[in-house]
């Protein structure tokens, strides 16, 4: 470094002396000290010093970048972290390809079925393996197997592309929409930080204040991801942290997990008391109208009958994990003053969080009363989003950003396709057939047979890591097997519905609000497993002795 260090800044660009024909003058004080030490002392200090040009007016002309030699190299900058393999997994591609390859070739064929059907039914089943085990993004996966579908001329291009153009479908994708505008309005937000202050005095109610809050706004942003991660989450780690609450450390179980699990656990009872909730509801009706389910004034006829049992969850859940999972901190003093200081620091309400409270208003009520209207559910949620985008609340690079939402399109409408080209096919009937002689040769009347198949599609949940891929694989199947044990088709459609809300909080894996909750670090794995069966089993006693009174009222069987 030392002989880099006597050379200043020359007066004239360096790419002047890469030119050969131009000769370069000796060197002046005008560039280098005068004092500066002689060539042979230079020789003295830097023995690896290259002869150079500027002391020597008759040497050949070098770059002046051939010239300047350090005396020890730079160190190495570190090498890049290797990419991650680029397609797909092989084992998890391999099992699924051979789950479809051993039902079309291995397994005798019944002679109900028609050829069409068992290959569709074949490429089904590797389609619900590769949802479970992902080889691929479930997108691409989706896409790889329809393709496949229609290159077998298993089913034809219009069939196979035809719920793309589905109402349902499309309503949950704008549903994603509208959850953005709760987060980039701060709507969300504001609403929960007022129940904070309002309830915050004491940890237990400070947990009833956010569960309340989470139920309020649930209708309108119908993505349980987005509000854990987007409104809930946030403010309970601003609580934690004020109160000397840190993930990971022994002071998380001051006040941060109890809130974390309180939240976590009761976010199912406030995903199922609304249709328009969670996207996995709609894909649930959905699913039951090509099986012939057709249920009247849905909105409403799901919030009367989700209403008593899932208020009476959202009761008892906070209070439970009050009792086995208490919390240090009991009174939370400062909470309120906090929530003040985080309104204040908001600011009045802005005219974007007014418009976002209008449109939500306006959408659902013609969810409620859009029925009588003639107007369809997707219609208003068109109309509301496009009165978003209009006074620019939304832009069209919100909506081009939420990959949930169109990743959802692209693997949803694959799965509703294949289901009702299943249905059309006669595979449905043929398996509804097949369990409704089993059932039969075990005498089991059908609330017994209800409540074993609903306790099974519960449990089986260990196995997804996705609700709506749960759904997607399996709530057509125990629907069908409830018809065929004698249940009432509305009670059956909507059970398993609740259901598919309730068994999220099993495990830190089972649904997307899971994954943003038990990586907060305020949680440890064993305590998750333990308590998110022992709740999950509560909920679902709180649901089958309030749900089964309260239908039994509303003349559901």
């Amino acid at each position: 470094m030392e002989s880099t260090a006597l050379f200043r800044p020359l007066p004239f660009p360096s790419s002047f002396l890469l030119h050969r024909s131009v000769p370069i003058r000796p060197p002046s004080s005008a560039i280098f000290p005068t004092n500066r030490p002689s060539l042979s002392l230079l020789r003295r200090r830097c023995p690896s010093l290259p002869p150079c040009p500027l002391f020597n007016r008759n040497a050949r002309q070098k770059p002046l970048l051939s010239l300047i030699r350090v005396s020890s190299s730079p160190p190495h900058p570190p090498s890049p972290p290797s990419p991650r393999p680029a397609g797909a997994k092989p084992l998890p591609l391999a099992i699924s390809v051979a789950i479809g390859l051993t039902i079309q070739f291995l397994i005798p064929k019944p002679v109900e079925v028609t050829p069409q059907a068992w290959q569709l039914l074949a490429v089904f089943f590797s389609t619900i393996a590769g949802l479970v085990l992902s080889p691929l993004p479930v997108g691409a996966w989706a896409f790889i197997c329809l393709t496949v579908s229609v290159i077998t001329r298993t089913v034809s291009f219009s069939a196979a592309f035809s719920a793309f153009t589905n109402e349902v479908i499309w309503l949950i994708v704008i549903s994603f929409f509208f959850a953005r505008g709760f987060v980039k309005t701060g709507l969300g937000d504001r609403i929960a930080t007022y129940f904070v202050k309002w309830l915050g005095r004491s940890t237990l109610g400070l947990s009833y204040g956010l569960t309340v809050s989470e139920a309020l706004i649930s209708p309108a942003m119908p993505s349980t991801t987005a509000r854990a991660g987007g409104v809930f989450l946030p403010i309970i780690k601003s609580l934690s942290l004020s109160s000397g609450s840190r993930p990971g450390e022994k002071s998380s179980k001051k006040l941060g997990s109890f809130l974390v699990m309180s939240q976590f656990q009761s976010a199912g009872n406030s995903s199922a008391l609304f249709l328009t909730a969670a996207a996995q509801n709609l894909l649930c009706l959905k699913l039951a109208e090509e099986l012939g389910v057709k249920i009247v004034s849905p909105w409403v006829t799901w919030f009367k009958a989700a209403s008593l049992p899932a208020i009476a969850g959202l009761i008892v859940t906070p209070y439970l994990l009050y009792k086995i999972y208490p919390p240090e901190t009991k009174d939370t003093p400062g909470a309120p003053a906090l929530a003040a200081k985080k309104l204040e620091q908001m600011g009045p309400v802005t005219r974007n969080e007014w418009i976002m409270v209008a449109t939500m208003l306006l959408a659902v009520s013609l969810w409620i009363f859009g029925e009588s209207l003639g107007v369809a559910s997707v219609v208003a949620a068109m109309l509301g989003l496009s009165i978003l985008l209009l006074v620019g609340v939304l832009d069209w690079d919100d909506c081009l950003s939420e990959h949930s939402a169109w990743d959802t399109l692209a693997w949803f409408a694959v799965l509703v396709g294949m289901a009702g080209q299943l249905t059309n096919l006669g595979i449905v009937s043929w398996m509804s057939n097949c369990v409704a002689k089993s059932l039969q040769c075990f005498s089991l009347s059908w609330p017994v047979a209800f409540g074993v198949l609903q306790g099974s599609y519960f449990l089986i949940h260990y196995l997804f890591a996705s609700q709506t891929g749960h759904v997607g694989a399996l709530y057509s199947a125990f629907l069908a097997m409830h018809l065929a044990a004698g249940v009432p088709g509305v009670l059956a459609a909507l059970a398993l519905a609740y259901n598919t809300n309730l068994f999220g909080a099993l495990t830190h894996y089972s649904s997307g609000q899971a994954a943003v909750y038990y990586g907060a670090g305020y949680i440890d794995l064993p305590d998750l497993f333990r308590l998110g069966f022992l709740t999950a089993l509560i909920n679902s006693l709180t649901w089958a002795v309030v749900g089964c009174f309260w239908w039994k009222i509303l003349g559901l069987y």
